[in-house]
């Protein structure tokens, strides 16, 4: 009886920590996304700040064409990992709760 009370509340202990520990994740890859997304902003407004100032008509629309495409390129891919590393922390607390559950 006393091993079932201990094995319990192990189990619960461990299921706490896990679900501690991906909210954690979750929490801190949404600041990091948030933090990117920022620089990233301000760093376009200062380069088509100074292309605009530094050079006028087709010249300037190829230059913020061409940093738009890169800046939605690299929002992109961030987002894709995000997605990625949040699927994965999922899965694997799902599949560690899973198995503590059957345990």
């Amino acid at each position: 009886m006393l091993l079932n009370v201990v094995v319990v509340v192990v189990v619960v202990v461990v299921v706490v920590v896990v679900v501690v520990v991906v909210v954690v994740v979750v929490v801190v890859e949404v600041v990091v996304v948030v933090v990117l997304v920022v620089v990233v902003v301000v760093v376009v407004v200062v380069v088509v700040v100074v292309v605009v100032v530094v050079v006028e008509g087709v010249v300037v629309v190829v230059i913020v064409v061409k940093v738009v495409v890169v800046v939605v390129v690299v929002v992109v891919v961030v987002v894709v990992v995000v997605v990625v590393v949040v699927v994965v922390v999922v899965v694997v607390v799902v599949m560690c709760d899973v198995f503590i559950y059957n345990f």
